[in-house]
């Protein structure tokens, strides 16, 4: 097996209109990548075996980047518990083994910072990985994500692949799901903040205590990150990773409350009611702060400060509304 790359790699980027894919794809582009594939839900159903190999066996792939998830926030969580372990190993495996079976030799599979322990050390190290009980709301989840990671290993492992993961803080930006219910903080409280300010309210209600401390990445940011670990010569890649701990993480290496964001989502909105925080819905994990040195280690900064992506985010939402 050979790890060098050709100069123009083919490249799939599996979930291309999610909010982390369409931004690995706007990044390729921007680089001049020129043989990028992609395909719809429509067209390739990852969740089924045959397809996904069928695909592999059509195309000749170099590059996979596994950016397509079934995701949510606490309350999607918490009601489809069963969908987001099922489709999440599905396309997992699915994509992993066919890739393997089709001769690829480089993959970036994308995770979830959730795969930590709720009580893990702060700020959340790789090694962290394993060492006490996940978060309740989103363990199937979770359990996925981990399992993606030990597929990867154990491709490495046992053929030589070069798999390699990264884990994302809470990341947010252009293509975002702004579903009232089932979206994440952030384009949750752009939503909320939107609405009342368009109501003229006099009060939000966030959910939670405001307390929990969140790290949040411009997902421009992630696919920066994205594209520069997968195309890291193995030597340097292998400097920072272990044969049973093989994914990095990737974040800003900032923290806020939730009281402070939904503060600076206001000021971004416009909104100029107050603020009401309701103890009797869940927090989460108190707080989720990634140790990213290592990855900095190798040559990447986040680069977006919150209240600028914030502001690029409302954009995108405004116009995602009037679509």
């Amino acid at each position: 097996m050979t790890n060098q790359t050709p100069v123009h790699p083919t490249i799939f980027v599996a979930g291309h209109r999610g909010m982390v894919g369409s931004a690995i794809v706007r990044r390729l582009q921007a680089l001049g990548a020129q043989n990028i594939i992609t395909r719809t839900h429509a067209e390739l159903e990852l969740c089924h075996q045959a397809e996904v190999q069928a695909f592999f066996q059509q195309e000749r792939i170099d590059q996979v980047y596994l950016a397509a998830a079934k995701v949510g926030g606490i309350h999607a969580n918490n009601t489809y518990p069963a969908d987001f372990i099922y489709d999440n190993l599905m396309i997992q495996a699915n994509v992993i083994h066919a890739a393997h079976m089709a001769g690829v030799q480089k993959l970036l599979f994308l995770g979830s910072s959730c795969i930590y322990p709720k009580l893990a050390a702060q700020p959340m190290a790789e090694d962290a990985l394993l060492t006490g009980p996940l978060e309740p709301t989103n363990e199937p989840y979770a359990i996925a994500k981990i399992a993606g990671i030990k597929l990867c290993e154990s491709y490495n492992r046992q053929y030589g692949r070069d798999y390699r993961s990264v884990m994302p803080t809470n990341l947010y930006g252009p293509g975002d799901n702004y579903h009232p219910e089932n979206s994440h903080v952030i384009p949750a409280l752009i939503r909320r903040f939107h609405e009342a300010k368009q109501r003229g309210d006099a009060e939000v209600v966030v959910w939670g205590s405001g307390t929990p401390r969140r790290e949040f990445l411009y997902v421009d940011d992630m696919a920066a990150a994205s594209v520069h670990v997968m195309n890291l010569p193995p030597e340097v890649w292998q400097s920072q990773v272990q044969l049973m701990c093989s994914h990095l993480n990737v974040g800003s290496g900032q923290d806020h409350t939730i009281g402070e964001l939904a503060q600076q989502v206001a000021h971004v909105v416009g909104y100029e009611g107050s603020i009401r925080f309701d103890t009797s819905k869940p927090d989460g994990t108190p707080r989720k702060l990634m140790q990213s040195s290592k990855l900095h280690q190798l040559g990447w900064q986040a680069a977006v400060e919150l209240d600028d992506g914030l502001r690029l985010a409302y954009e995108d939402f405004k116009q995602s509304a009037l679509a």
